[in-house]
Formats: C-alpha cells, structure tokens, sequence
C-alpha cells in the first residue's frame, strides 16, 4: 500500500470514528434536553403537591389549635371532622364515670377541650365551673345543642332555645306537668293508669318494667296532650310516639345506630303529621277541648305569642317525649335497685303500708299529700336512683361571647358540656358514690337542681317534666311495695352508650301480697 492509499484509508476510518463520536455526542445531549424537558414538566406538579401539603398542615393544624383571644382549656380536637366523637360513644359500665371523661380528667384536669358531634366544646366535671355557667345563663350562656338533636326534635322547638322562652314554656305547660296540674288533675289519672296495670300484670306473667311504664305514660298522656281523636288514629299517633327514644344515640359507625336513626325520624315525621291535622281539623271546627292542644290554639291566638304552627306542633311532641323516655328508664331502675336491696325494700314497704293505714277511705287512691308529706324515704330513694343513673350525660350550652373562668378563655359560640356524673361519683361530695345508699339523703333538702345534684339539669333551665317523673316514680313504688310481692326473673345490664342502654329487658314477676 502507498503512502496515498493509506492517507485515504486511515481518513477515512478516522471519519468513521468521528461520525460515531458526534452521534454519541448528540444522542447525549438530546437525551439530556428530554430529560430536562420532562424535568421542567415535573417542577409544576411538584409545586402544586408542596401546596396542596402545606394547606392541609396549616389546616390540620388550625384544627388542632382553634383561634382564641386568650387562652384555651387543655385538651385536644381528636381527628379532623369527627374529632374525639368514636371515643364519646364507646360503651362504659353503668356505675362509673364514663371513659371518655374519666382519661380526660386525669390527663387534663376537671376543664378540658374537645370536639364531638360536629361542635367544639368544652366540658366541665367542676361543681364550681358548673356553677358559673349555669348562673351566667341568658348573659354569657345560652341555649345550645349539636345539630343532630335539632334534626330529631325540631329547630323550632322552644324547650331547647334561650332562656326566656324556656320560662315562657314552662308557664305555658304548667297546667299539665307543673305543680298545680299534677295535683288538680294528673295525679288522680296517673294512680289509676298505675293501679289497672298492675292489676293487668299480674294475671299476665312476667313483664319489662321500662317497656311496660313506657306504654302506660304514653297511653294515658297521650289524650291529655290531643282529646277526642277517632280510635284508629290515636292507635297510629301512639305507634309513631312509641317507636321514639334515645336508643339511635349511639356510635355513628354502628349499622343499627342508622337504622334506628332512620326508624326515629320517620316516625317522628308521622307523629307531626298527625298532629299538625288535629290542629287544622281544631281550628276550622272551633271546638274546644280540655287538653294541651287547646291550649296551643289559644296561645297561637295572642298577637305577643311567641309561637306559630310549627313551634306548637314541635313543642307537642317533644312533651309526649320527655314525659317518658327518662321517666320510664328511670323508674325500671328503681325497681332494679330495690329488689337488690331487701334493707330498703322493707322501709318502702313500711312507709307504704302506713300511709294506706292512716286513710279513712282504703279505696282511695294516692293523694297529693300524702306524696309530699308522707314519702321521705321514698323521695330519698328516687334522689339516690337519680344520683345513681345520670340518664342525661351531658348538660349543653352555647357561649354567647368570649367567656373567661378559671384563667382560661372559652370562645364566644363554642358549646360548653356540663357533666353530671363526674359530679354526682365525687367521693369528696358522696362518700362511697358508686353504693346505692338512700339514707345518704336523710335530712338534706330534697333539691331538684343545684351544685352537687343536676339530675333534671340546672340553673334556670331545670326539666320542666322534673315533678312530673317525680310523681310517676313515686306511684309506681307505692302500688308495686305495697299491694304486690315481686322478684327478678330476668336482670339486665345496663350500659351508658352515652344514654343509658338495657342490653335486655329487666323482667319482673308479680303477685298479690299476702299481706293485703
């Protein structure tokens, strides 16, 4: 080979190498200009997801620590939306402080924060703090519920709106539940109810108590509350009221917590209806009728009435409701503490037995005073099952604007819960709280409502179906002890889900006294 043909050869190899090495060179640098480009691509859709992580950390922290103008109760919110609510609702014994309160004033003190049912709150276990709040009422605290409870019961419903309506309400039903009514006209009708269910009873076998008094309140207040309606349709009318009662108040991620939810509001949409017709078919007709709907039309006839159509109807079926949910829960209770209490079995019995004694009619029935004059241990006995039962968990107001107790800062609309069990399993305010004690009471003044007692709540604003329940209980034990030998034949558990639950029937057996 020449030195020109190897010139040509090794330029040409060399052109070789070069050619490979500029497209080495280029597909390097076209592969890092996509892998810029897509680099470039990526910058948005990490700045949107830096965004998008900060706003939920400023909110998840906005949660956790709420705006406040001073300082806030200790505690926390729980987990966004449902706050500390799953923990609210988790089952606890019966004859203890709640779990839910219990952690929380040990970890916090008697005044913490928290999130339930959809509302901030904060919850007080403090006599003092509770005290505070309820004298504070209608000036820094108000009326106050979480919106599941209107939902239930109506927005429109006055029992659950400021104070001053409450008081307007209270005058407006004192003829059937407060004093004067009860002892003119309700207790002659409820001491018969109680009589010919007993008689009933006992050629019928074993019954449920709370069942049991639940139908008979209902039965008898029912034409008191709406007189002179056609059989078929109280029948429905009592169907509708009978399938109420707090039992739906339980964990929302409980299947039958929705169902009876469901079953709750339908039937309460039935009961209005009915209702709301009986007052139509009463005002177009003019008749006038001695029961409580008369006395909503005639309140609906004043120009400075508080009411219209829809607060009326509310207010009539609420009263068909408070009457006997608490009173009936109540009263199968009593009955459970005495039959396990042969010591206090036997002074009812004796007090009962004498006040039949000292009648000069022995067919009469119960008197009004003999309830107030001759039942100190039987009152002593309802204080004790009450203290004991707590069937209202929580006490609810709303601050009205910023409110400062005890060097902390409740914020203005927050909802404030006042809790009676803590109050009332105080071993500095009832020794040995968790034994069923009556003769604790003996010699204290029988107060429905104060610091230590809140059984039918407190301040201003006490049940206004307190006397009522009262009366019903106080019935039930003078016929039971009186004229009937019973015993358990089926016990129940009772639970707080935060209501109080039967888990079953508390079933007794009854049977004419040998001793009558």
């Amino acid at each position: 080979m020449d030195s020109g043909e190897y010139g040509r050869h090794y330029v040409k190899a060399h052109w070789k190498s070069c050619r490979r090495s500029i497209g080495s060179a280029l597909l390097l640098f076209d592969r890092d200009e996509k892998l810029e480009a897509k680099k470039e691509e990526n910058i948005p859709m990490v700045e949107f997801i830096a965004v998008v992580v900060i706003r939920i950390s400023n909110w998840l922290y906005r949660w956790s620590n709420p705006k406040c103008n001073g300082k806030l109760p200790p505690g926390t919110m729980g987990f966004p939306i449902i706050g500390e609510t799953c923990d609210f609702f988790k089952p606890s014994e019966f004859n203890d402080i709640p779990p839910f309160l219990k952690t929380r004033m040990l970890r916090y003190g008697p005044l913490f924060r928290t999130n339930i049912l959809g509302s901030k709150t904060v919850i007080s276990t403090d006599p003092d703090v509770n005290f505070q709040i309820f004298r504070q009422e209608n000036t820094c605290f108000e009326s106050g519920y979480p919106d599941i409870f209107y939902k239930v019961f109506g927005r429109d419903n006055l029992l659950m709106d400021a104070v001053n309506l409450h008081k307007y309400v209270q005058k407006i039903t004192t003829e059937l539940l407060g004093t004067e009514g009860l002892k003119r006209t309700m207790i002659g009708v409820m001491d018969r109810a109680v009589r010919d269910h007993f008689i009933l009873k006992a050629s019928q076998g074993s019954f449920d108590v709370r069942k049991e008094v639940d139908s008979l309140v209902l039965a008898y207040m029912t034409p008191k509350l709406i007189s002179s309606l056609k059989s078929e349709t109280q029948s429905k009318l009592m169907d509708s009221l009978n399938d109420m009662s707090l039992d739906w108040f339980q964990s929302i991620f409980s299947l039958s917590t929705w169902k009876s939810l469901i079953k709750v509001m339908k039937s309460r949409g039935e009961a209005l209806q009915v209702m709301k017709d009986a007052l139509r078919m009463r005002k177009e007709s003019r008749e006038k009728q001695g029961d409580f709907l008369n006395t909503m039309l005639e309140e609906l006839e004043k120009e400075d009435s508080l009411f219209d159509q829809g607060s009326a109807i509310d207010l009539t079926f609420l009263l068909s409701f408070v009457s006997r949910e608490g009173t009936s829960r109540c009263t199968a209770l009593v009955v459970k503490f005495i039959s396990k209490n042969p010591k206090v079995l036997a002074e009812l019995k004796r007090e009962h037995k004498a006040i039949v004694e000292n009648r000069k009619d022995k067919e009469a029935g119960l008197s009004w005073e003999e309830y107030r004059h001759n039942m100190t241990f039987t009152n002593m006995v309802i204080n004790e099952s009450l203290r004991f039962t707590n069937s209202t968990p929580l006490l609810f107001r709303k601050a009205v604007n910023d409110v400062g107790i005890k060097g902390y800062t409740i914020p203005a609309g927050w909802i404030v819960a006042v809790a009676p069990a803590a109050v009332h399993y105080d071993p500095e305010i009832y020794e040995n709280p968790f034994e069923f004690n009556p003769w604790r009471w003996k010699g204290k003044e029988m107060v429905w409502g104060s610091k230590t007692f809140m059984a039918f709540g407190g301040g201003v604003r006490l049940c206004v179906g307190a006397e009522f329940a009262r009366l019903q209980m106080a019935i039930y034990i003078h016929h039971l002890v009186t004229y009937y030998d019973f015993s358990l034949v089926q016990d129940c558990e009772v639970t707080r889900t935060p209501f109080l639950q039967f888990t079953k029937g508390l079933l007794i057996n009854i049977s004419k006294s040998s001793t009558n």
